[in-house]
């Protein structure tokens, strides 16, 4: 009699689509089902979800990997969740609906918040978080909510307010309101959460005027998270691992060591590089928790792993821009095709600072430019120049540390604009190292995959994880853009703090 696979279901939600991932036992990708959804702009530099449209995408895409399989929910050993990060979503616990849409990472609407929080409390927000002041994390959204939401001071005063990353909004719905559980590398992003001491943080949570009650219990990234109510799949499924969506792309892209990198072209654009046990701080980057893995052979236990991390806030999604809002495309594979039928730039860049830049710039009043218009200039050059504006981004972050990485190491690159070979040439170009592109792109939904299956036995310990990870195509450098980048720096300068 023939054994029955075995599989787990990875929940990967992201910033524009939902996804769900069937992962087998050996590690193979069997199917998988995605959904887009609705991006919300209430006023310039806002952006907006809808908390029960991302519930519903993201069940819909679950339900459909399994009924359209034929796969027996039984066979499912476990759920992963991977998630957009800082999205905050604030609900009633006694009736479980949202207060309001969930705010998300892009939002700039508490700049001049986070300015005046800058004045006093920079230096200790930086040694306990890692993280610069920034309405990119979650505390100044919650403290945004409290201020401004109707009705919420009430739920405050009855103790039923909650407030959520998008990993724990889903734990919630999935188990019909019994967990409300994240982990470190999600709650290491809120900026009320100590990465040196690994909890919520006393004097952050005054600073921003949170109490601990209102936030999910934190717990290892392979902990027990719950398991899902009976009535989405049929039977109760335990959910086995959580880890933010760059940080599960760090673990299934296998940089398990120490100096390990690795790309996201999402719809940010993240470099994250192994810290190994010990945070290190760094002026215009970020300190993040990676994972804080118990009982697995291969992690000690005993501390989490860290992660130096530089973020973009628009990456991909300038594509998507290009798409949506100007119309110079119908889909956004055509973009390649489209870079590639011109020989160059032309001189126009385009810096894609739609709501600010993030790292290494930190400058929320930086806006969008198009700089080198001609007579000549056609929608080719500006397509070209998104394309070339996600690369120009990664190197700003990549040149301030290359010294500081071992001589051998080469870019690995995830993330769906990671299949573009004219962007990953490019890349290599300006860099001048080599990038790897995994032979599969889905990193994120693996990566926390492969954390659940290590939880629950079915691979045994990272070495043999790592045996999962093969090279699609590596991209060498050919030629030097050292010219290109310096205009590309110049552009940058034209857009900082355009908008007061």
């Amino acid at each position: 009699m023939q054994k029955e696979k075995k599989y787990i279901l990875s929940l990967d939600q992201g910033t524009t689509s939902s996804r769900t991932l069937l992962i087998d036992e050996t590690s193979k990708l069997v199917v998988k089902q995605q959904k887009e959804f609705k991006q919300i702009f209430p006023n310039p530099s806002w952006v907006e979800h809808n908390p029960e449209e991302i519930w519903n995408t993201q069940l819909e895409t679950a339900t459909k990997v399994i009924s359209e399989n034929n796969i027996d929910p039984k066979n499912i050993l476990g759920i992963a969740i991977t998630n957009q990060r800082e999205t905050i979503v604030a609900f009633d616990s006694k009736t479980g609906k949202p207060v309001y849409n969930a705010i998300v990472w892009q939002c700039r609407r508490t700049a001049k918040y986070c300015n005046e929080i800058k004045l006093k409390y920079k230096k200790i927000i930086k040694e306990k978080t890692g993280l610069e002041i920034d309405p990119y994390f979650s505390a100044s959204k919650m403290r945004w909510l409290l201020d401004n939401v109707q009705g919420i001071k009430e739920l405050v005063s009855e103790k039923r307010i909650r407030f959520g990353t998008i990993d724990s909004w889903l734990i919630w719905k999935l188990t019909d309101g019994r967990s409300f559980y994240t982990d470190s590398s999600n709650a290491s992003r809120t900026m009320l959460f100590n990465i040196n001491e690994n909890k919520y943080d006393k004097e952050l949570l005054n600073v921003f005027g949170i109490e601990e009650w209102m936030l999910p219990k934190v717990i290892g990234s392979n902990g027990d998270f719950g398991y899902s109510d009976k009535k989405y799949f049929g039977t109760e499924i335990p959910i086995k691992a959580v880890l933010g969506d760059q940080q599960a792309a760090l673990f299934g892209q296998c940089c398990f060591k120490e100096g390990d990198l690795k790309v996201t072209y999402g719809t940010g654009g993240f470099l994250l590089v192994n810290l190994g046990e010990k945070a290190v701080f760094s002026e215009n980057f970020l300190t993040t928790i990676a994972w804080d893995i118990k009982n697995c052979k291969g992690f000690t236990g005993k501390n989490p792993t860290y992660a130096l991390e530089g973020s973009t806030f628009i990456s991909g999604a300038i594509i998507q821009w290009l798409r949506d809002e100007l119309g110079l495309i119908k889909d956004s594979s055509e973009a390649e095709k489209i870079a590639i039928s011109i020989n160059s730039n032309e001189g126009v860049y385009l810096v894609p600072a739609l709501v600010g830049l993030g790292a290494p710039y930190w400058n929320e009043n930086a806006r969008g430019t198009i700089i080198g218009i001609t007579r000549g200039t056609t929608r080719a050059h500006i397509i070209r120049a998104a394309l070339e504006s996600m690369a120009y981004q990664i190197t700003d972050l990549i040149l301030p540390v290359k010294n500081k990485l071992p001589k051998d190491i080469f870019v690995k690159a995830d993330g769906g604009a990671a299949k573009n070979n004219f962007l990953m040439q490019f890349q290599a170009d300006l860099l001048q190292m080599p990038v790897t592109r995994s032979s599969q792109v889905e990193a994120t939904g693996l990566g926390v995959a492969y954390l659940a299956g290590l939880s629950l036995g079915i691979w045994s310990s990272k070495e043999e994880i790592q045996k999962f990870w093969h090279p699609d195509e590596l991209f060498l450098p050919k030629v030097s853009r050292d010219n290109e980048y310096n205009k590309w720096k110049e552009a940058v300068k034209r857009s900082l703090n355009w908008e007061n």
